[in-house]
């Protein structure tokens, strides 16, 4: 079939086959062949290992096949993603095979999906997430004195094609300037690492860079206290795409579902898609669960194994209270999220910002909490910048870069 690859070089049990025109399951046999597409880059390739690695434990019984893609995405390796009209730049050739059933899933970098999917398809699987923090990567020539953004000398040169990352570094960091970077992890750092180009650092997604087996070039992490760095919708998280009405491949994913990512991401898409930005629009987040030791009082308002039965809608604002059952001793996860959310005009100007905390019980509770976060930054402007960024650029869309 037209675009796929021979992805045998990478991880185990990744092949190149011939796609059938459909695979009905066999019946008679507990033994089934699923087919799972990716994209045809180093890191799309580990990540689909990654997944099927967690399907064959999960279905020992079960054959799996991976099929690598080239997709728009990965063919165009020169236009700055944010100039691209389309949401779908990473995803839309793999959906129409998945469509037509000759994938049964799609492996997904979570931050490159859609948070609108076609009508017969869906997210049917979050993996346990990995470092959703972004990571700067500093020119080797100078990473001895430079350790960090602030580190670096008037006018450097930071690589980077999104639109979110350098939104939030002209807020921060109106010494530095910043270019467009494309290509593979292994063609930015290339790029960056060459005594002739123009980089003095690149930013990368640090999910990427350890799955490649690249921490090493990390100068360190970024974040909202290290940087002033909120990451993307569903960074360092895998997402699994499957069609609505395969009951039998849902109930396989179903299996390797990491419930706290699951929901947490949910919250992250559901802002999103409730702001109506596209992938490559500044739109920065920063999640995570709430732990507490011991147990927990009625004082604790919000926290705990047992937090608040309740939340005002818009402020987070526990309404009633109730002890935690918390270990003795032991640091627990709760049930309660914290999302730290923001919008940034181009220029890094203009700023919507908000946090908020509520109880997570349910993934419908996750999907809520993200569109009451979507409001929050509505009441403080968002709006209005997303649409300043929409009528200066004619476009929302793109993605927003490893």
């Amino acid at each position: 079939m037209a675009g796929l690859q021979d992805a045998s070089k990478v991880g185990d049990g990744i092949t190149e086959t011939s796609i059938p025109a459909s695979h009905p399951p066999d019946k008679k046999s507990d033994k089934q062949t699923f087919h799972i597409g990716t994209r045809q880059s180093i890191l799309a390739r580990v990540q689909a290992d990654i997944v099927l690695q967690d399907l064959r434990k999960a279905w020992p019984n079960h054959t799996f096949e991976v099929h690598a893609m080239s997709t728009t995405g990965d063919n165009n390796q020169k236009t700055a993603l944010h100039k691209f009209n389309e949401k779908a730049l990473w995803t839309q050739e793999l959906e129409v095979l998945l469509q037509k059933g000759e994938l049964d899933l799609i492996v997904h970098s979570l931050k490159d999906m859609p948070t609108q999917l076609p009508i017969d398809l869906q997210l049917g699987a979050v993996t346990k997430r990995a470092d959703a923090r972004d990571a700067l990567v500093v020119k080797p020539s100078i990473a001895s004195t430079c350790k960090s953004l602030a580190d670096l000398p008037e006018n450097s040169v930071v690589g980077t094609s999104s639109l979110r990352r350098i939104a939030q570094l002209k807020q921060h960091y109106s010494h530095l300037k910043f270019a467009d970077v494309r290509g593979n992890i292994g063609t930015r750092l290339a790029k960056l690492d060459n005594p002739e180009s123009e980089y003095s650092a690149i930013i990368l997604a640090a999910a990427g860079l350890e799955r490649v087996g690249m921490t090493s070039r990390i100068t360190t992490y970024l974040s909202k206290n290290e940087g002033g760095m909120l990451h993307a919708v569903g960074q360092g998280a895998l997402g699994i795409e499957t069609r609505k009405d395969d009951a039998q491949t849902a109930k396989l994913v179903a299996a390797i579902v990491d419930e706290k990512t699951m929901r947490m991401t949910l919250a992250e898409r559901s802002l999103m898609r409730t702001l109506e930005g596209g992938c490559s629009v500044p739109i920065g987040v920063e999640t995570e669960w709430i732990r507490r030791k011991g147990v927990l009082d009625s004082q604790d308002v919000g926290v705990g194994a047992k937090p608040a039965e309740d939340y005002h809608k818009l402020s987070g604002t526990a309404l009633k209270t109730s002890g935690g059952e918390s270990g003795q001793g032991a640091e627990d996860e709760t049930d309660v999220l914290i999302m730290h959310a923001l919008v940034v005009s181009l220029e890094g100007d203009e700023v919507a910002e908000t946090e908020a905390r509520r109880r997570i019980a349910c993934r419908e509770d996750a999907d809520e909490f993200g569109w009451e976060v979507a409001q929050q930054l509505v009441q403080k402007g968002a709006d209005k910048i997303l649409q300043g960024i929409s009528l200066n650029r004619g476009i929302i869309g793109g993605q927003d870069g490893a």
